[in-house]
């Protein structure tokens, strides 16, 4: 998987070393990966190891006297053997990785044709970046909705910064006789110029237009806001309102 995602360009040039399964106990699938030398060294039984015992070596070739030419030897002989039958462990390891390419794509059509038919999104025709990240949660919606919380983990790691959330309530009205709860939500990423800060609420609102639909209540008025906090306000000469300055009445 990671190779067809790490190296699409490379999918039918590998060449694969396996070098037995006994090797997993300390380590990892893919023991080494030279993209140079197109190889992969994999801790897997190639077709070597399914060789019934005896075939290719007899019992008695270690007895004896000089026991260890006979194992330099015998070592010698195996490399060879694993030479031999390295084209047969490549085509398998190329066909393993064409299926696992053909079925990473049909589960990316399976996710399509999801959010089409049963949420009405179309992954395809949506523009917006961020939007496209939150859709592919669009099937774990029944879990997650009304999950304030989970909304402002979700803004986090989609805007990979520290989020505040706040709770109240909110009235159009000089008066709390009629409000419905309102939460806040301060995406906390510094260093912004005023056109970066001007761009990113653009692309904010999408986000949060979707975000809204469908998981966050319809009676909660939520507001999403870019912010810097800096200790004493701007410190560096930057005056962005609403972002690093504010105006007190």
């Amino acid at each position: 998987m990671l190779l067809n995602y790490l190296y699409p360009e490379m999918e039918s040039q590998w060449i694969a070393i396996d070098k037995g399964t006994f090797y997993r106990n300390y380590n990892q699938d893919a023991l080494s990966i030279d993209e140079k030398e197109k190889k992969v060294v994999l801790a897997r039984d190639g077709f070597l190891r399914l060789l019934p015992d005896g075939l290719l070596t007899k019992n008695d070739d270690l007895r004896g006297e000089d026991f260890a030419a006979k194992y330099k030897e015998l070592e010698w002989r195996r490399e060879l053997l694993n030479e031999a039958f390295s084209p047969f462990d490549t085509y398998v390891f190329l066909k393993k990785l064409t299926i696992e390419r053909k079925a990473s794509e049909l589960l990316d059509q399976k996710l399509t044709f999801l959010l089409k038919s049963y949420f009405g999104f179309d992954i395809n025709k949506e523009s917006n970046a961020l939007v496209k990240e939150a859709a592919i949660l669009l099937p774990f919606v029944s879990r997650w909705r009304g999950d304030l919380g989970f909304v402002a983990n979700l803004l986090g790691a989609l805007m990979n910064c520290e989020v505040e959330m706040t709770k109240g309530r909110y009235s159009h009205q000089d008066t709390t006789r009629n409000w419905l709860p309102v939460v806040r939500y301060k995406l906390l990423i510094p260093g912004l110029t005023a056109e970066q800060f001007k761009m990113l609420k653009v692309d904010l609102v999408p986000l949060g237009d979707f975000l809204k639909e469908w998981f966050v209540p319809f009676e909660v008025r939520c507001e999403i806001d870019v912010k810097e906090h800096s200790q004493p306000q701007n410190p560096d000469g930057r005056l962005t309102l609403n972002y690093n300055t504010e105006l007190n009445q």
